[in-house]
């Protein structure tokens, strides 16, 4: 159905935006890609963006003149492919790490929350008797003159020592 063409002649197709020769690179190329990405945990909506993406990547360094063809142009292409492919597992491994990270982060505050908790109960305890009972009616939503007055201490200013 599609017959063989020059790297050149697909090159200036791509150029020219010609639809023949993105069918062409469609029926020739894709499933190269396909059998790379479903290999490497990807599924065939990675396929079609993977193989959007490398046709984009291609056209715009026909465009402005970074094209540096070292290989045939189905190797360049699955090069590009899968370049892009690797970045997006790189991607998808840090946003897995962070979850991880973000699931694993609860249990390190409620460590720290226990952890702060015991640290001023110890404090606490140590303090004097009335100085505890200042900190529990503040604690308890007391202002100091209510404090003052239930403490029978001369004014709030006491309260606040």
């Amino acid at each position: 159905m599609f017959k063989k063409i020059s790297d050149k002649s697909i090159i200036e197709g791509i150029r020219n935006q010609d639809d023949t020769t993105l069918n062409w690179l469609y029926n020739n190329y894709y499933n190269t890609v396909s059998k790379h990405i479903l290999k490497n945990n990807g599924v065939s909506d990675d396929v079609s963006d993977v193989f959007q993406d490398t046709i984009i990547v291609l056209y715009n360094q026909i465009t402005d003149g970074t094209l540096n063809l070292t290989s045939d142009l189905k190797g360049y292409f699955f090069g590009i492919a899968r370049n892009i492919w690797n970045t997006q597992l790189r991607k998808k491994r840090k946003t897995v790490e962070l979850e991880l990270d973000l699931l694993q982060e609860p249990e390190i505050e409620e460590d720290n929350d226990r952890m702060y908790e015991r640290i001023v109960n110890r404090a606490f305890q140590k303090l004097k008797p009335d100085s505890q009972a200042v900190l529990n009616l503040y604690y308890e939503g007391c202002s100091y003159d209510e404090i003052a007055v239930k403490m029978n201490l001369k004014n709030e200013g006491y309260a606040r020592r």
